[in-house]
């Protein structure tokens, strides 16, 4: 079998998806200099963090953090962008197991019910193959052992990609295309909110007013990355 492998990796070769390098036969998605450089937040550990910031005076949630720092063309992009565009669900898995290791510590994360993704149209999903915060979510689930909830939030209507859109655009792009389908069964639950890259917070806020709708809910966000400093 480990003949087999090593053939399979010289033909095959795995690479590093935040940084492109090849992987050593110990290493496994992302290469062991990228997990010690990735840029953490530490953003779980504080209520008053600055992606929580960005949504005063908008919305209440209990807490809100991403991960990591993204930057244009750094190493978070990039495991990023191979999620949503090269069809690589293992840095999604990464991701979310990385975001789990770090939410089931927090003190701030202790009571969540329920892991609920920021859903897709089914178009675009079935043009993606995979809705990308749904297997960070799973990666999340399988550190914490959380429920995920995909079937309860749904997205009612497709939308222009919010890339390169201002903040006012992209609350004009999302504003009522959620839909909570049954509101009784998140009431008086913890939800976890889970989202790839918090930019302006517009699609996680569109999200929250239509789980709003349930009763006596608590919404707490976490997201793989966020970009703000």
């Amino acid at each position: 079998m480990r003949l087999l492998n090593d053939l399979l990796s010289l033909f095959y070769p795995e690479i590093c998806a935040a940084c492109g390098t090849l992987l050593h036969r110990n290493e496994n998605t992302v290469c062991l200099s990228c997990r010690h450089l990735l840029p953490d937040t530490g953003y779980e550990l504080v209520t008053d963090n600055p992606v929580a910031r960005m949504f005063w005076g908008r919305i209440r949630f209990e807490q809100v953090t991403g991960m990591y720092f993204f930057s244009k063309k750094g190493k978070v992009q990039h495991l990023i962008h191979e999620l949503k565009y090269k069809n690589n669900r293992d840095a999604g898995i990464f991701l979310g197991q990385e975001l789990g290791k770090r939410l089931i510590e927090s003190p701030l994360y202790r009571s969540i019910d329920v892991i609920v993704p920021v859903p897709l149209h089914p178009k675009r999903q079935r043009k993606r193959g995979y809705n990308q915060s749904e297997v960070i979510a799973k990666g999340i689930s399988e550190m914490t052992n959380w429920p995920v909830n995909i079937n309860n939030l749904i997205r009612a209507s497709t939308t222009a990609t919010q890339t390169k859109k201002s903040r006012a655009a992209r609350w004009e792009n999302v504003k009522g295309i959620f839909v909570l389908k049954n509101p009784e069964a998140f009431a008086g639950k913890h939800i976890l909110l889970i989202d790839d890259v918090i930019t302006t917070g517009s699609t996680i806020e569109a999200c929250a007013i239509a789980l709003s709708k349930a009763g006596s809910i608590r919404v707490s966000v976490a997201a793989a990355a966020c970009a703000t400093s």
